[in-house]
């Protein structure tokens, strides 16, 4: 299991490597200066120079790179060009905001998703398991932005009940009220796909011979239903529910800039706009992590579930 778990944890370095260089050059290559972002537009040709030459901007793109990624196993992410603040503190104090939203979007698609899988699943071709088909293409369909962009547009600005952006953390029913509507545009696809892969599991075990042999004994359908159904069905799911997970951590970008919720996507696209390089290199770095890591919670759960993997990773 140790093993299996070290040998996962150094898989991490080459993506992160592949990912950080990518990003790092299409960053340098883009349109502006950042010395003028710290320095701003009247700064004297001279002040410029002697900046860069800091900064290190004056030596090839691949030696930039290098000294970067040398300093980031180091565990310095540098200083962000735009406000002059050590990267990882900002992207830590960012962390929880993204994770606020991310797990009340997983929640609401484990609450939803789950009873209407299992439901279109014993009702297989029914009106429901239609009506859940169609709800899933359109959430699958719908990006995140334009179901922000719908919602504000209907419970903001029509209807006038939700706040439309920002995080009010003056107290907790401020801070939910304005989490709900966030929490339902980056719910939208892990919703469908979660509740369209509960429905697929559960067929799949809905007519073996353990199934009739439990209801040949008296138990209830709830009964068999959670304890045999479900319960055989869940390894799928917990695939599914992993990725999202991370998924939403990751990809809150687009929900975060319509509703201005002060995360690390939002923070990502700040710094995109402001060629802010220390501080995208150290948010892409931090959720490449975070993303790693929760792929590797998925797969050491399903020894929990599975006994079978569980002998697997015995011998890894």
């Amino acid at each position: 299991m140790w093993r299996y778990i070290l040998k996962r944890l150094l898989m991490i370095i080459p993506v992160l490597v592949g990912v950080t260089f990518v990003v790092y050059m299409i960053l340098s290559v883009a349109h502006g200066d950042p010395v003028q972002t710290i320095l701003g537009d009247k700064a004297t040709e001279e002040a410029q120079e002697q900046l860069r030459a800091e900064l290190g901007l004056d030596r090839p793109l691949i030696v930039q790179y290098g000294n970067y990624i040398w300093d980031a196993l180091h565990g310095d992410f540098g200083t962000s060009y735009k406000n002059q603040v050590d990267v990882m503190d900002q992207v830590l104090d960012r962390f929880p905001n993204t994770l606020l939203i991310a797990a009340g979007a997983i929640l609401l698609s484990l609450v939803l998703g789950i009873p209407v899988g299992i439901i279109s699943a014993k009702k297989q071709y029914s009106f429901i398991d239609n009506a859940s088909m169609v709800g899933a293409l359109f959430g699958v369909s719908m990006p995140a932005f334009w179901m922000g962009l719908l919602l504000v547009i209907v419970f903001s600005l029509k209807l006038r009940l939700l706040p439309s952006s920002g995080m009010n953390s003056e107290s907790l029913g401020l801070l939910l009220k304005s989490m709900i509507l966030p929490v339902i545009a980056l719910s939208t696809y892990s919703l469908a796909m979660i509740a369209r892969m509960t429905r697929s599991s559960m067929l799949e075990v809905i007519r073996q011979d353990y199934i009739s042999t439990a209801r040949s004994k008296g138990i209830t359908e709830g009964q068999v239903t959670v304890r045999h159904m479900l319960r055989n069905a869940l390894i799928p799911i917990i695939t599914a529910v992993g990725l999202q997970f991370g998924t939403l951590v990751g990809g809150s970008i687009m929900t975060e800039t319509v509703f201005s919720w002060p995360g690390i996507g939002r923070l990502i696209v700040e710094s995109i706009k402001s060629r802010d390089i220390p501080m995208v290199m150290g948010s892409v770095i931090f959720l490449c992590v975070i993303f790693s890591m929760v792929n590797l919670l998925v797969d050491l759960l399903y020894a929990f579930v599975d006994p079978q993997i569980k002998s697997q990773y015995k011998g890894k």
